[in-house]
């Protein structure tokens, strides 16, 4: 990252909210919460027909610890204790990505469950003013909703809605069970969810290994104009069965481990239906 840059856009956002933030020697940002200072790690997300890093998932870690993901559970207990905490979370997260004005790429951060029922409406307004103030556009975060919040159509076609109206890309969680969905002409939704197709569907490596339909799923991500990213893959065969079920993103420790540094790939990287080549 650009020190100089990162700390400019460290300055705006500390003039205009209450976060208590530092900035490392490195130009990395934490910010403090809870008796922690919290940072970020990035984990690749690849293209499956490409040979570049299309963005990276962030995850929130102790810069004491660096090791154990911190549950947002532990950490907030009121609902504004934790609006609190996720938006400084996703604040974090986007100084650190974003710090640098020549990196490409899109932004995947996730939101908590209890964050979505407790903010009624508009959701995404305020990390939207948090973006424009480092001039980052919306579109190049991705939201990615939490399954739980799958049981409740209505909230989940809310925040949809909701993100949408802000500009960001959406993605959602397809557990692995049939029932979880419903598809017609139109394309594929969640059952109650009409008219609301997600930008990105996500589903877990070894559920796509286990499902007996996957061509389905994968087809009816595609005629609803989405994109399927299959995550947490671990192994070569899960990785072969993603790119053999046209997947359009993978994601996975087989991959690149979550990191403190924003990957890249080399020119000559390539997928291929056995094995990721990169270089970092």
């Amino acid at each position: 990252m650009s020190i100089s840059t990162g700390q400019d856009k460290l300055a705006r956002i500390q003039a205009a909210t209450d976060y208590l933030l530092r900035c490392s020697e490195d130009g990395w940002i934490a910010g403090y919460c809870s008796n922690c200072w919290l940072s970020s790690i990035f984990q690749p997300v690849f293209g499956a027909n490409g040979r570049e890093v299309v963005g990276h998932a962030a995850y929130i870690r102790s810069d004491t610890s660096g090791e154990s993901a911190l549950s947002p559970l532990a950490l907030a207990g009121a609902d504004a204790q934790l609006v609190h905490f996720d938006r400084l979370c996703r604040t974090i997260h986007a100084l650190n990505y974003f710090g640098d004005d020549s990196r490409q790429g899109s932004l995947f951060v996730s939101v908590q469950p209890r964050l979505l029922e407790s903010v009624k409406d508009d959701h995404g307004l305020v990390f939207g003013r948090i973006l424009d103030l480092i001039g980052v556009k919306t579109a190049r975060v991705v939201i990615e909703i939490p399954i739980e919040v799958n049981r409740d159509w209505r909230l989940l076609k809310h925040v949809i809605s909701n993100y949408r109206h802000h500009g960001y890309q959406v993605a959602v969680n397809h557990g692995g069970a049939n029932d979880d969905w419903m598809e017609d002409t139109g394309g594929l939704y969640f059952r109650g969810l009409y008219f609301m197709p997600p930008d990105i569907v996500r589903v877990n490596a070894s559920a796509l290994v286990r499902h007996n339909e996957t061509r389905l799923l994968v087809d009816a991500v595609h005629r609803s104009r989405g994109a399927l990213l299959v995550r947490d893959i671990e192994t070569a065969q899960q990785m072969a069965t993603a790119i053999r079920a046209g997947a359009d993103y993978l994601q996975g420790r087989f991959l690149g481990e979550p990191i403190r540094a924003i990957a890249t790939v080399a020119a000559h990287a390539a997928v291929t239906g056995q094995q990721l080549e990169y270089a970092w």
